[in-house]
């Protein structure tokens, strides 16, 4: 099984720490709940502010708890350094105004996450950032689009709409042929399924506040790569604009962190079992999951993917009136935004960038599954059917 295949030693990086005496013993790192570190004279403070981004001055540049956090992450992702921020919008704000210049040229997917099509269009506007859609499924969409200022290729695989991916070898070779840089989101995979600086991917961006957290109960953000990029947005769109992760919100990370291996071990295999029970369903034109063989683009998937995710959509005839009606009767799953949680969860409805894409389709829901067990998921989704179309 797919899920058999995630690295062993995840579970042992997630789980271990070296014995550190700084901290009596603690075996959950402490909450530094600090605005300020004092020194005891003015030579270890000018040594210290000599180099801001590696010293531990002020908790808007470094925090034990949350420096703690980033290690383990960068860690995960065979990255050399990672940043962790305030939210997951708030990393890919700031990586992005940090590293874009005006006149440079971006090529993102379409179907990345809105806010950021929102932030890269107010840089477009706002300060003659030049950004350029692609569908993105074959590395001729990002090739074709290139130019002498294009300064950074923007992926999200899979996407969280209709879950679509990018061969992630491929653009990166591109890219690096051309000077260009390659960020991603891959919150959909985590670095339990999905290590795209392996890859040869230079950034990863993650919204911790899905599975990393997996309890809805905070907000986070991380980017992680090469640690002079890394540097570049710490100083520029880290420290400068504010929006950093509190020690507070670092704890609880951590304490997900602890569990994401074993989490998205039943994300995984509770996601594809819907998934598959949905393909069946005589409503359903078709369902947007990189698991199963009918994904348009499963090969790619089994070969860059080490596991998969359990937010998935499906797609219907039935008007949006009518699935919302099916979606409003589900007894266990919340209507709500975000994921990776412990709770399932419904949306219906279509994206502009859904819309263009689902073809005939009038409308789309998107599923995400919790925790709960599956068969009691999928008896949900039986008498929802049953009450709004008797089928």
């Amino acid at each position: 099984m797919k899920r058999n295949q995630m690295n062993a030693g995840l579970h042992t990086k997630v789980a271990h720490d070296e014995v550190d005496t700084k901290h009596y013993g603690a075996v959950t790192m402490p909450i530094y709940q600090n605005s300020l570190f004092a020194f005891e004279n003015h030579e270890s403070f000018d040594h210290a502010m000599q180099d801001v981004l590696a010293a531990t001055v002020y908790s808007r540049g470094n925090n034990p708890t949350v420096q703690y956090l980033e290690s383990k992450i960068a860690d995960l992702e065979a990255a050399e350094r990672a940043r962790c921020f305030a939210s997951g919008m708030a990393a890919i704000a700031g990586s992005l105004h940090a590293l874009l210049r005006s006149g440079d040229h971006v090529i993102c997917v379409n179907q990345a996450y809105g806010p950021t099509r929102q932030f890269l269009n107010e840089l477009s506007e706002r300060y003659r950032v030049e950004v350029t859609y692609v569908d993105g499924c074959q590395v001729s969409d990002f090739e074709d689009e290139l130019r002498p200022h294009t300064r950074l290729i923007y992926l999200e695989s899979p996407t969280s709409g209709l879950f679509q991916l990018q061969d992630l070898e491929g653009v990166a070779a591109l890219a690096k042929r051309a000077g260009v840089l390659t960020m991603i989101d891959s919150s959909w995979a985590t670095p339990c399924f999905q290590r795209p600086l392996t890859w040869g991917i230079d950034l990863v961006l993650h919204s911790m506040t899905k599975y990393f957290s997996g309890h809805s109960d905070c907000l986070g953000g991380v980017v992680a790569g090469r640690a002079d990029l890394i540097d570049e947005i710490a100083n520029k769109g880290y420290m400068l604009f504010g929006g950093v992760m509190t020690p507070h919100t670092a704890s609880l990370m951590i304490r997900g962190l602890r569990t994401l291996p074993l989490r998205m071990e039943r994300h995984h295999s509770s996601g594809l079992t819907i998934a598959e029970f949905m393909e069946k369903h005589p409503l359903v034109n078709r369902v947007n999951h990189p698991g199963l063989p009918s994904h348009p683009q499963h090969a790619l998937a089994c070969k860059q993917l080490e596991g998969y995710g359990s937010l998935f959509s499906f797609e219907t005839q039935l008007s949006v009136e009518m699935l919302k009606k099916w979606a409003d009767a589900l007894r266990y799953f919340r209507i709500g935004v975000s994921w990776g949680g412990f709770e399932s969860l419904v949306t219906v409805g279509q994206t502009p960038a859904i819309r263009n894409l689902a073809g005939n389709n009038p409308s789309v829901a998107r599923l995400y599954i919790g925790l709960e067990d599956p068969q009691t998921l999928i008896g949900d989704i039986e008498q929802a059917w049953n009450q709004v179309v008797g089928t």
